[in-house]
């Protein structure tokens, strides 16, 4: 049941509503409006992170339609979520919903929470390969073959940056949205054997299945267990290596035999391609979300895109969706330049479960249609390194509200650590400010300084407020000291951390294989209506 009135109070929902909600067809949004260590230690489903500190710079991305069903919430219903759905509610959100007890409520009920992040799309990943039969390579199998000299090529498809993290010797970075325009130019030879890997399972599945998919004559395997199988297996990865494909994609006769076989996998798939003028009507309206999604390269993204795009690379769309669109039920229109990646993005976004559709024009369309426009966040007064040492002789005090690693490596001397679910709630991560210090945030964005003094004020503080942009090497050189504390804040303070995801990727191999694990057993803890909105062969 939901709650309502009076006016001014804001609307709830409870667990078995709530429930009923994600599956009858409607448009929804579910927000976890914790930050993101909570979300990723248990959250719903189909929960999308849009952590309170940042909520008003990330809303209007996620949300483009101020008309969405929403629904908030937190651990028990009494922390942040109240605060969250007001300030949603500032910002023009009509149907936004709190719910009751939160997390707790939603366990009590009988409903499963999930521990990790991108919940839905790793399932995905595992039903995919249950239902496709993805063949597979383990490491040690491919090792041999890579001491052979055998014709193989190792095809990494995660983002660049994660690449550079680890990588299997001699991979090259081709990340999932690029390998049906790029892997040809790569391997060129049919009988060059090509293994996709990415840090763990799911897009070694869904890499290695575009490419068989797309029928390429050449031998296709997934890395079972990507990188961590191979550290497990005891194998030396690389470091800092930055191999990447090539730039040019396919050209000519090329291109022209892609692109036909891109558009009949959609076509296979039910993706409709729509026109300029259809997709400006679309994001016009209000009335459903339509989010319009370029899903080429960050360098092609940068060099020029359409009015409102948001750049969501190909593969990452598909394996995080949740951090570009938060409306269940809304439309995606996706574009390229070549009509190869967002046909194929497309194909598994269908798949998923999700209403996809291919811009016709590609970027060349003449889309007029706009997302909501980000809100203006009033920017604190900016307060140079070299003028810092005056604030503090004045009695300022620093409130470092960068992530509780960044603080963790560097900080100002004499800096407190806190966030703006702390700040709001005095005690919880710092002592209380006294109402007349004038306190100088540290932060890499100017917004999060803003929405943390804003927090802050609310609490009561009258002080003057002022902001310091993190650089390292200017506070240096103003004078400044810093210092680095390894275990401040201590790991329970550090609720924007996920300790879970990133310990298996710091030499810990128990963790590793608790992550595999937890991977392989998400299709066992979906329920039928979780597992009835995908769209895959019924033998998964």
């Amino acid at each position: 049941m939901t709650n309502s009135n009076p006016p001014d109070a804001l609307a709830t929902v409870d667990a078995a509503t709530l429930k009923q909600w994600l599956h009858d067809g409607g448009e929804i949004a579910l927000l976890d409006v914790r930050e993101h260590g909570q979300y990723g230690e248990g959250h719903l489903f189909y929960a999308v992170p849009l952590p309170y500190s940042r909520l008003e710079i990330e809303a209007p991305r996620l949300l483009p339609s101020v008309s969405v069903r929403a629904v908030v919430y937190d651990d028990d219903g009494e922390g942040v979520s109240g605060a969250a759905a007001r300030a949603l509610r500032s910002l023009g959100y009509a149907q936004v919903h709190v719910l009751q007890g939160g997390v707790s409520a939603w366990r009590d009920a009988g409903y499963a929470v999930f521990a990790g992040v991108n919940v839905p799309s790793k399932t995905f990943g595992e039903l995919a390969e249950l239902a496709l039969h993805t063949p597979r390579i383990s490491a040690q199998d491919l090792a041999e073959r890579q001491a052979r000299g055998d014709n193989l090529v190792v095809l990494d498809g995660r983002p660049l940056q994660e690449f550079a993290k680890m990588s299997i010797p001699g991979a090259i970075c081709c990340p999932n949205g690029e390998l049906a325009l790029r892997a040809e130019r790569i391997a060129p030879d049919p009988a060059t054997t090509i293994v996709v890997n990415c840090a763990g399972r799911t897009r070694s599945i869904i890499g290695a299945q575009t490419l068989i998919n797309l029928g390429v004559p050449n031998p296709v395997y997934a890395l079972e267990n990507g990188t961590q199988g191979w550290y497990l297996a005891d194998l030396p990865l690389e470091h800092g290596k930055r191999a990447a494909y090539p730039a040019e994609g396919l050209e000519g006769e090329a291109l022209e035999r892609q692109r036909a076989r891109a558009q009949d996998l959609a076509r296979t798939h039910g993706v409709a391609e729509v026109d300029a003028e259809t997709a400006t009507a679309w994001l016009s309206r209000q009335d459903r979300s339509t989010y319009l999604c370029d899903v080429r390269t960050p360098e092609e993204f940068a060099a020029g895109s359409l009015p409102g795009a948001q750049h969501t690379p190909g593969g990452q769309l598909i394996q995080a969706t949740d951090q570009f669109v938060a409306a269940r039920g809304a439309r995606l229109v996706l574009f390229d330049a070549e009509g190869v990646r967002a046909p194929v993005v497309a194909s598994w976004l269908r798949q998923l479960g999700w209403d996809a559709y291919v811009l016709k024009e590609g970027v060349r369309a003449d889309v007029r249609g706009s997302r909501a426009a980000r809100p203006v966040i009033e920017a604190l007064p900016e307060v140079r390194p070299a003028a810092l040492a005056q604030r503090l002789e004045q009695g300022a005090r620093v409130i470092d509200v960068r992530g509780s690693m960044a603080y963790r490596a560097a900080h100002l001397r004499g800096a407190e650590w806190a966030i703006r679910p702390g700040l709001a709630r005095p005690g919880l991560a710092h002592a209380a400010v006294p109402f007349d210090t004038p306190v100088v945030f540290v932060a890499d964005d100017p917004a999060v300084a803003a929405l943390a003094g804003q927090a802050l004020r609310e609490g009561g503080h009258g002080g003057e407020q002022a902001w310091l942009r993190w650089d390292a090497q200017a506070l240096r050189d103003a004078g400044a000291a810093l210092d680095a504390s390894p275990d401040a804040p201590p790991d329970a303070q550090c609720i924007d951390y996920l300790f879970f995801v990133h310990d298996r990727h710091d030499g810990n191999k128990d963790a590793a294989r608790r992550y595999l694990a937890w991977e392989v057993d998400l299709v066992s803890r979906i329920d039928a209506a979780e597992r009835a909105a995908y769209r895959l062969p019924a033998s998964a």
